[in-house]
């Protein structure tokens, strides 16, 4: 596993857990690593991601994420890197990330 944060650790750790062995296959703590880089890729080219001028860190901004296109652009992105990835294992990373926020209270249940 590359090297993390404990937080990012604790998240991959949480993700790679909530995905059943039947459709995890052969994904790494890499490869969710890569996936969450590039969803945030995705929200930053959206507006909905942008590094605080004050602390230099990344904050969310209020906004709708269209999670289909999310999807696409991070399968993409995957693909062009060579890394072999199904839709499913996107939804399910980006659901499981969507929990463990929720339950880390950084997200809203909807």
């Amino acid at each position: 596993m590359a090297l993390m944060e404990p937080e990012e650790r604790e998240l991959v750790e949480y993700i790679l857990r909530a995905i059943p062995a039947e459709d995890r296959g052969e994904l790494t703590a890499d490869d969710v690593l890569l996936v969450l880089d590039l969803m945030d890729d995705y929200l930053e080219e959206q507006g909905l991601l942008e590094e605080d001028p004050a602390t230099g860190e990344m904050q969310y901004i209020d906004g709708e994420v269209d999670e289909t296109e999310q999807l696409n652009y991070v399968l993409k992105a995957m693909k062009e890197e060579g890394r072999p990835i199904s839709s499913v294992q996107i939804q399910l990373i980006q659901d499981a990330e969507l929990q463990y926020g929720i339950e880390k209270g950084y997200y809203e249940e909807e």
